[in-house]
């Protein structure tokens, strides 16, 4: 390989690089805390990813929620209600944001600029760019922890 291929062959392996790093930010969205700090990750993919960056579960496409182990956690349907393992409905997430447990009792809100508010309007992290119920699910619903 002469010295002008090697310099095209470099220029490519930076360019393809760049690449990859950009898209990876772009399509990772963050999860924060009041503080501003970064709590979560939730993929492209859905692999959702904690603070410490260790996968804890998946979003997937169907609505199916897994655990670490790929196990069933629950379910996001689609008029908003959370199900759990047993099929049990645990939540819902009305079309304004608003969080509700089983009982209907609301536990905060998912705004539209991606600040989650507990039932009190405190401002308890930020989620933007992430799916509501998605969000509602790692700040309420607890579902990976179990």
């Amino acid at each position: 390989m002469n010295n002008n291929e090697l310099r095209k062959y470099k220029s490519a392996l930076v360019l393809l690089f760049v690449l990859l790093v950009s898209c990876q930010c772009a399509y990772g969205q963050y999860i924060y805390d009041r503080s501003n700090m970064t709590i979560g990750k939730i993929d492209s993919h859905g692999y959702v990813y904690n603070r410490s960056n260790t996968t804890v579960g998946r979003f997937k496409s169907d609505g199916v929620i897994e655990n670490r182990s790929n196990m069933l956690v629950g379910r996001i349907m689609k008029d908003g209600r959370i199900m759990d393992r047993s099929n049990m409905t645990i939540g819902k997430v009305e079309s304004d944001g608003y969080v509700k447990d089983r009982s209907n009792m609301t536990l905060g809100r998912i705004k539209p600029d991606g600040y989650v508010v507990d039932k009190g309007n405190m401002t308890i992290g930020r989620a933007t760019d992430i799916p509501i119920t998605h969000a509602a699910i790692y700040f309420f619903f607890n579902m990976f922890e179990r």
